[in-house]
């Protein structure tokens, strides 16, 4: 017999045995001997199943039922079961006062069937600029109509009424603000309007960009896109009211443009031979253009009220003028191109390396492109 064996007597037996200690050893050596055999058998000292655990055969579960989806968790419909209606009299388009219906489209840059109001969403027909309206029912049953904008606006107000709300609504901390930018006022902009007028009586406009170079159309298109009225105007800033017995749960159905439709191709706005003049003396006025000190340094995103004016002022003495938009963008420079030539009116011959050159035409063109320029909306 070995020494641990002779030390050990116990570790030759069952382990059920060991629970019992031996009446020659102390407790102490009971206590001992359990440790050691545990050490070197670590499972269940009243398992005689070996150290692994039969996993018991059961029937195969099925798939597991999906949970019913709350109200708020179904997904929204691509296609609404019914469209849009909207009673506003007027043609919905992107911007209402960046576009003319004179300028007639050449082509499209995506399909007409593709509506910037989402498939079925809207029951007027895409045509590519504009959604037109229908010319059913009465124009009077909407704000769109004198009656009913005269109801909604009510009594005009006094000195003192005026003088309270531009106090109000006039700094630059309001949180009544919407931001204009070069795109102008845009179909998405009324909506914003609206719920503004939900809990004020006014919103204060800020107006930057292109849309600045005729700030008049921009107002003509506020009040008459809105129906209210515009009691404040200080350079680039608007305060729009919205009238005495506005009432915001009877305001008009403003369908959302989900995205920005693609500007469609108009004609070239520059032509390689200026009207009234040959080619040698096109040239040679944009050549003299380039080398001419800039009338005015435009900035991106800026206040352009006063650059229709001193391009007037301007072609009194030049027969050529040149603005620098170094940091415009070419987008932008020929949107203030087109839109000096039917304010001005001027003709641009060049748009180069974000230069805009404008001549003036001859006296006998100037009338001409007067009477053209008085289809534009004013």
């Amino acid at each position: 017999m070995s020494w641990v064996q002779s030390q050990y007597p116990t570790m030759l037996f069952s382990p059920k045995l060991l629970s019992w200690p031996c009446p020659r050893q102390s407790q102490a050596q009971a206590a001992l001997l359990r440790r050691l055999f545990c050490a070197f058998y670590p499972t269940n000292l009243d398992d005689d199943d070996p150290p692994f655990t039969r996993i018991p055969k059961s029937p195969p579960r099925g798939p597991t039922p999906p949970l019913p989806l709350k109200p708020k968790d179904q997904p929204a419909k691509i296609s609404p079961d019914e469209p849009a209606h909207s009673d506003l009299p007027f043609d919905f388009q992107y911007s209402y006062s960046e576009t003319d219906p004179a300028w007639k489209p050449i082509g499209f840059r995506e399909p007409t069937r593709f509506s910037p109001f989402g498939p079925g969403r809207l029951d007027r027909p895409w045509d590519g600029v504009a959604a037109a309206a229908s010319t059913e029912g009465n124009r009077e049953d909407v704000y769109g109509g004198l009656s009913r904008r005269d109801e909604v606006l009510g009594e005009a107000l006094s000195e003192a009424e005026v003088a309270e709300l531009v106090e109000r609504y006039r700094h630059s901390d309001c949180s009544r603000q919407i931001n204009l930018g070069k795109d102008g006022v845009t179909h998405n902009m009324l909506d914003d309007i609206h719920n503004h007028w939900r809990r004020a009586e006014a919103v204060r406009i800020k107006c930057l960009g292109v849309a600045t170079l005729d700030m008049h159309n921009i107002c003509f298109h506020l009040e008459d896109k809105t129906g209210g009225r515009i009691i404040y105007r200080s350079i680039n800033i608007l305060i729009l009211y919205r009238g005495r017995n506005y009432d915001p749960k009877q305001r008009p159905v403003i369908p959302l443009m989900l995205w920005k439709p693609l500007a469609p191709i108009y004609p070239k706005v520059v032509q390689n031979v200026a009207e009234g003049l040959t080619f040698e003396e096109t040239k040679e006025m944009r050549n003299k253009g380039l080398h001419s000190p800039p009338l005015m340094k435009l900035t991106r995103n800026g206040v352009y009220v006063n650059v229709v004016d001193k391009v007037r002022e301007a072609f009194k003495t030049l027969e050529v003028v040149r603005l620098d938009c170094s940091h415009c963008g070419t987008s932008d420079c020929k949107k203030i191109g087109v839109k000096l030539r039917d304010l001005v009116p001027c003709i641009p011959i060049l748009f180069k390396d974000e230069q805009i050159i404008l001549w003036r035409g001859k006296q006998s063109q100037e009338d001409s492109v007067s009477a053209h320029c008085t289809s534009r909306p004013q």
